[in-house]
């Protein structure tokens, strides 16, 4: 052969005459020939061989020139043969290559051989993905969804691409480069090959699933060109170019990179991309398609494949941490967290490793503080996974943990959330002991570091060391050491001869043994010690230490130790020699080791106590975030609450119990996270036996319900209901062991019995047969004849019977109702009126719940409660007529002359008001909800029961007829009702108050006492009579009115605050039940917002938000009184007042309207607001202003406020609301044309400065032209501050006085004219100069000075007096009309 096949740059290169002895296309055939050339290339390749491509490659050729117009089965053949000439020569290439008699002819037919057909088939793949990719993008789903018919080649193409790069592969491990002289294989193969791989990387679909066959064989054959062929540098550099064009390669490159590094042994190319990637300018990455994203995607990708190989090149990385590109910091720290979690950890690193480990957690710390959000959500997330692989040192867990929880306040909701999962990974893998506070921790600290300070002082010989005498040591041992000397003298066994003798053997004289004597008794080994004494005697007879010991006894015995111990003379000075004193080498190495365990101690306790004081801090804060409005924020928090418990964090079932009223949320999400909390908290009890599991499953939640507040349980029964519903296998277990628990059958606390009657209420509101089968007992247990001892069971009890009647159920059948004959209502009637006489202070709660259950359960319960009050009263008048026991503050009943032994307890008359008004309310309660209810079913039956005895026909017709007459008059379906309704309201208004009723006897006691509180002055007396007097008030209007006004007279000047805020509860009541009489006294309800006392500011907000959001009361200036509360000193009433205005804000431009008037009330010298004060409030309340057209129309009304603002303060409020406003660009044209409103005030700072602050927000971001004119106008403002008004002129105000001008030559002004065009004042003023300053002018100002808006008018706020004249007259009734009346009048 003598011709060579170079491979070309581009197709058509090879028709053209080369060097030479290069081969040239001679043949190109035209498309209609391609398939039969096709065809004999097939059969000379199963004749011949793969060598049949030499003389078929001008075929391959033309299919290449020719490829739109050859169909593609025709191209689907030639690439099947292409790949079966690269296969056949990657089996053939091996054996010939290892033969040693291969000629240069061979040599080069082979070379050209591979040359060819590999160009060949890299050429057509190429063209093929190209049509692929067209025909894809053509092809593509519409809107519809549905896919376009793809080509039928096309489907099959994905295991063609993977055949090609096998037989690719296949080829290139075989070692080919003898083939070509030296083995230098040219570059321009090599990139014929790349270049394929390279396309088809680039395919949209590279990185999915079903591309992974694909993707791993591009991978290997780029993997075998960069070890064997020297890719190396162009890999890298492709690796770059294609990052930036194509983001879906970012995770393919990271696993190519490692596969490349690992299996193929290329560790350079990491190093080359990497350096490549560090090089990037910050300028560069921070324009638009640049890469970034990928680049960042490509480095967290590969750390978290190979992250001890990015080791040596992390310093080219860490430049970007400085960069303007967050994107690329994301990345970088994220690199930090798998290099710490999986290779710098463990206690096993060197000084070097130990280094770097410091500076990338300071790195990470630094960036914890990120300017960019998700640069912070990163970086904790990143510290959220070494937390979890438990590679964070113990060093730094406070640190990082302190700087988390400051993480808590950030702005971001991704950061949050993100510092709430590191926070519950913190405690889940926490070294420290969660279990104790921080308080529990204090003590111990306290303790062992006063220890610590005591060892180092000893050790610095600052306290001297008290020095003990041998014979002091000898007194303190001796009575022990006679016990033992007597009892060794008795007769011994063999084996401890034995043991005696070997013992005896070691020593060699008198004095070593005297020595280990000494030493034995020292160290409190007495047994010892006898026994070598008593036996040293027998092996020295002649020695001095052991001569007293010819006559063995406990005395010669005693005198010999202490002769050794103690010494005598110059015995004891040769002996005292010899004793070894505890070496000084050894005991201090041994308080070394004491003091650095108690250093170790300290610290440990130290660390703890700051964990635990994070860990309180957090769980604060997050327990605040349970009641975010962002959905996934509450989510997080309820899982941290979730986590805390599970490890028994101290003070986590706080964040537990806040989260429980949570299921009544509107938020399905958040609903549904609170109920799978303390579904997996509480009732998925552990147990092997279904017995353990429900008796865990009760002790559960007994522990939530001990302590617990009535809101709590109420959220608890919609959680333990959805449990007994649902059917568990625990129910009947579960029921079984709270009966046990109640009736005291199993031994518990009475907290857990009165849970377990609760749990068996909430348990019958899904079946009511748990405690209606069992009320005898219930009866029994809890009410019988010891329930005076326990009210509070009793009343438990109660509510619990209340579950199962009809107010719970909502039946539509006949009421469900006992015979007042029933055993519990003797229990009920009997409790009630022993406990009226008895000072128990829970008697009153438990009064209260049983009557209610009376009237919600009882036939007649009105008769009841009648007998029930005749008894009680006669109970007290009984105790009157016995003279009983009095009270230290006993009050005379009626006159002053009544007899001494007519008195009665304060409590106890308290007790007795306070059950009139429980009977007076549930007897409204009872006519107007279950007697108005029972007449509307029996109304409901009558009308069904005469529409099945009339025919079809005549029902049909004369429904006709009644539905037009009602319609025409307007009456449809309300006659009936309103019938029933007058009935009730009828007999409320002259039956329940009547002579004959018992109720009325009350009444005027209970007035008697509300107006007298001087003489009536004990304060559970007073609270029960001002309580139970609202309660008769609701009974009717005529008895609201006669006591409405003593009602505010006790609301004003009653000194005890629980009865001030129990009558604002009540008065709001009364507000919604009687509309019209209560609307005249609303202002004195507002007053009550500024009590001294928190509480009844408290009750007040509380009431007033809900009388507002219902619209119970109309929105007034009043509000501005509840803004104040926004910078209450209670955090709770601040957040209360917070709540209020956030709600209101959902109605539609509510805090518009009333924000001018509130500004103006907040404003007013009279108040005294300090302005920082009043910044806050506005800050808040111009935080709900959103609307563009409420922001302008916003500016104009406070602009003309300066009109009639009178002082320099009003001035600077306007001023600063004005730049609390998200002024745009319409609101800075209003307020260029209310210029002459505040002109005249910009020389003062509090104006100037606020208005500056307007221009530097309206700046940002504005296009060039808007600029400009701030610009302008801002110059003007300066202008005005700094020179005056009058000494300044604008453009606008030199046209307007040039046209006037003119107008005035034209025509002459009037003497008076006072229809004057808008901005004339300021241009007349200005234009006298020096006669600005005269009177009438200064008179004119200041009568528009005294203008005065209907927003601003108020009324004087005075306490309310008991006079006739001051209670208001004039009402504004509250419409309850219907709309077609409403038209008639």
């Amino acid at each position: 052969m003598s011709w060579d096949f170079i491979v070309p740059v581009c197709v058509g290169d090879l028709v053209k005459t080369g060097g030479i002895n290069q081969y040239v296309v001679q043949d190109v055939v035209s498309p209609k020939q391609i398939p039969q050339s096709i065809s004999r290339f097939k059969a000379e390749l199963r004749s011949k061989g793969s060598m049949c491509i030499l003389q078929h490659f001008d075929t391959g050729y033309s299919l290449l020139q020719h490829s739109k117009s050859v169909d593609l089965g025709v191209k689907e053949d030639a690439l099947e043969l292409l790949i079966q000439v690269v296969t056949g020569l990657a089996g053939s290439l091996p054996a010939l290559l290892m033969s040693t008699t291969m000629s240069a002819a061979e040599r080069k037919e082979n070379l050209n051989a591979v040359k060819m057909s590999v160009y060949l088939l890299c050429k057509l793949t190429e063209q093929l993905e190209s049509d692929s990719y067209r025909q894809s993008i053509v092809t593509a789903p519409g809107k519809g969804g549905k896919k376009g018919n793809t080509g039928q080649g096309m489907h099959q193409w994905d295991s063609e691409r993977e055949a090609v790069l096998q037989a690719l592969v296949q080829l290139f491990q075989v070692d080919i480069r003898s083939l070509w002289n030296l083995s230098l294989v040219e570059e321009e193969f090599i990139s014929c090959v790349t270049c394929c791989c390279y396309k088809l990387l680039e395919n949209p679909t590279i990185s999915y699933v079903k591309s992974k066959p694909t993707r791993d064989g591009i991978i290997h054959l780029l993997g075998v060109m960069i070890k064997k062929y020297n890719h190396l540098l162009g890999a890298s550099v492709k690796v770059i170019q294609l990052l930036q064009h194509f983001e879906q390669l970012s995770s393919v490159f990271a696993q190519a990179v490692s596969v490349w590094s690992t299996e193929y042994g290329v560790r350079a190319v990491i190093g080359e991309v990497i350096r490549e990637i560090g090089l990037k300018s910050s300028e560069e990455l921070a324009r638009e398609g640049s890469g970034v994203k990928a680049f960042a995607a490509f480095l967290s990708e590969l750390g978290s494949l190979v992250p001890e190989l990015l080791i040596p090149y992390i310093s080219m990385l860490i430049t970007h941490l400085e960069g303007a590109s967050h994107t690329m910091r994301m990345a970088v720290c994220e690199v930090l967290g798998e290099l710490l979690v999986h290779i710098l950890c463990g206690d096993g690193l060197d000084d070097a490793g130990k280094a770097d480990r410091d500076r990338f957690f300071d790195t990470l710390q630094e960036h914890l503080h990120d300017t960019n959000s998700h640069v912070r959500a990163r970086v904790i997330q990143v510290f959220t996974r070494i937390v979890n692989g438990k590679a964070l040192p113990l060093c730094r867990y406070s640190e990082v943990m302190k700087l988390t929880v400051g993480r808590l306040m950030d702005k971001s909701v991704n950061v949050v959330k993100s510092a709430i999962q590191l926070l519950a990974a913190f405690i889940a893998h926490n070294p420290y002991s969660c279990k104790l506070s921080s308080e529990d921790l204090k003590k111990p600290l306290e303790k062992e570091t006063a220890k610590l300070k005591e060892m180092k002082e000893r050790r610095d010989g600052k306290v001297p060391v008290a020095v003990i005498k041998a014979s002091e040591l000898w007194a303190a041992m001796e009575p022990e050491l006679l016990v033992t000397v007597r009892a060794e003298l008795e007769p011994k066994g063999e084996s401890e001869g034995e043991e005696e003798e070997e013992e005896e053997q070691e020593e060699e004289d008198d004095r070593a043994t005297g020595v280990k004597i000494a030493q034995y008794l020292r160290d409190n080994k007495y047994r010892n010690a006898v026994r070598l004494c008593v036996k040293a005697h027998s092996r020295f007879p002649e020695s001095d230490i052991f001569s007293r010991l010819s006559t063995l006894s406990s005395e010669t015995l005693m005198d010999t130790l202490a002769f050794i111990f103690k010494g005598s003379g110059e015995d004891s000075a040769d002996v005292s020699q010899n004793l070894p004193p505890t070496p000084q080498k050894e005991e201090k190495e041994g308080d070394e080791s004491e003091l650095q365990k108690q250093e170790m101690l300290v610290q440990y306790l130290t660390d703890t106590e700051a964990f635990a004081l994070q860990v309180e801090k957090a769980i604060a804060v997050i327990n605040t975030m349970l009641y975010w409005k962002t959905t996934s924020v509450v989510q997080e928090a309820v899982q941290f609450c979730v986590t805390v418990c599970e490890f028994s964090v101290a003070n986590s079932i706080s964040g537990v119990r806040k989260m429980l009223p949570l299921v009544w949320s509107t938020d399905a999400a958040v609903k549904d996270a609170v109920v799978q909390a303390y579904r997996r908290l509480y009732l998925n009890p552990q147990g092997d036996t279904v017995r353990m599991k429900a008796q865990n499953l009760v002790d559960n939640l007994s522990e939530l319900m001990v302590d617990a507040s009535l809101g709590t349980i109420q959220c608890l029964e919609e959680i333990v209901q959805e449990f007994f519903g649902s059917g568990s296998s625990l129910q009947s277990t579960v029921i079984q062991v709270l009966w046990e628990r109640f009736t005291g059958k199993r031994e518990t606390s009475i907290l857990h019995r009165r849970a377990a009657v609760l749990l068996l209420g909430m348990a019958a509101r899904s079946k009511r047969e748990v405690v209606l089968g069992n009320l005898d007992t219930l009866c029994s247990v809890a009410l019988g004849e010891k329930v005076t001892e326990d009210f509070l069971f009793a009343r438990d009890t109660v509510i619990t019977i209340c579950s199962i009647t009809d107010h719970v159920r909502q039946s539509k059948d006949a009421p469900f109702r006992l015979p007042q004959e029933h055993q519990l209502f003797t229990c009920l009637f009997n409790a009630i009126a022993e406990g009226v006489v008895m000072e128990d202070p829970y008697w009153q709660s438990f009064m209260e719940q049983a009557v209610r259950l009376i009237y919600f359960l009882s036939e007649s319960p009105d008769q009841l409660c009648s007998r029930l009050l005749q008894r009680c009263a006669r109970q007290l008048l009984d105790q009157i007529a016995e003279g009983g026991e009095t009270n230290k503050n006993p009050i005379q009943d009626g006159s002053q002359d009544s007899e001494p032994g007519e008195h009665v307890s304060c409590v106890c008359l308290a007790q007795l008001l306070g059950l009139c008004g429980a009977v007076a309310f549930w007897q409204v309660s009872h006519l107007e909800r279950s007697v108005s209810a029972e007449l509307r079913r029996r109304r409901g039956e009558t009308e069904e029961r005469e529409e099945k005895e009339k025919g079809p026909t005549s029902k049909s017709k004369q429904a006709a007829n009644e539905s037009a007459m009602e319609e025409e008059l307007g009456l449809m379906g309300a006659s009936a009702e309103d019938t029933e309704a007058e009935l009730i309201r009828k007999i409320c208004e002259t039956e329940l108050l009547a002579e004959e009723n018992l109720l009325c006897a009350f009444l005027p006691l209970l007035v008697k006492v509300c107006s007298s509180p001087g003489r009536y002055s004990h304060p559970q007396l007073t609270t029960a009579a001002c309580l139970a007097l609202s309660q008769y008030m609701m009974i009717s209007p005529s008895a609201c009115e006669e006591n409405l006004r003593l009602m505010f007279t006790v609301l004003e000047r009653s000194s005890l605050p629980v009865v001030r805020a129990n009558a604002i509860i009540a008065l709001g009541d009364l507000t919604v039940r009687f509309p019209n009489i209560l609307e005249p006294w609303t202002q004195n309800l507002y007053a009550r917002l500024g009590d001294e006392e928190p509480s009844v500011r408290q009750t007040a907000v509380t009431v007033l938000t809900q009388l507002v959001l219902k619209d119970v009361l109309k929105v007034k200036g009043q509000i501005s009184e509840v803004a104040l509360l926004l910078i209450d000193p209670e955090p709770h009433i601040a957040s209360l007042a917070l709540n209020f205005f956030n709600e209101l804000s959902t109605k539609d431009n509510a805090i518009y309207n009333l924000l001018p008037d509130i500004i103006s009330r907040l404003s007013d010298p009279e108040r005294g607001m300090k302005s920082d004060d009043f910044n806050t409030i506005m800050t808040q309340l111009f935080s709900y202003i959103t609307k563009e057209r409420q922001t302008e129309s916003l500016v104009e009304k406070l602009c003309q406020r300066f009109r009639t603002a009178k002082t320099e303060r009003q001035w600077c409020d306007l001023a600063v609301s004005l730049s609390l406003l998200s002024m745009c660009e319409r609101g800075f044209k209003r307020l260029q044309e209310c210029w002459e409103c505040y002109s005249d005030k910009l020389t003062e700072p509090g104006v100037y400065q606020p208005l500056l602050n307007i221009m530097a927000k309206l700046r940002r971001g504005a296009k060039v032209q808007f600029k400009a004119q701030v610009e302008e106008f801002e110059k003007r403002l300066t202008a005005v501050h700094t020179k005056g008004l009058e000494n300044v002129e604008s453009p606008e105000m030199e046209e307007e006085n040039q046209k006037a001008e003119k107008t005035a030559l034209r025509t002459p002004l009037p003497t008076r004219g006072r229809s004057k065009a808008k901005g004339q004042t300021k241009a007349s003023v200005s234009g006298q100069e020096g006669d600005s300053f005269v009177t009438p002018r200064k008179s004119r100002r200041t009568k528009k000075a005294q203008i005065t808006f209907s927003s601003d008018e108020e009324e004087d706020e005075e306490d309310a007096v008991m006079a006739e004249s001051e209670t208001p007259k004039v009402t504004t009734p509250i419409a309850r009309t219907s709309r077609r009346a409403r038209l008639r009048n």
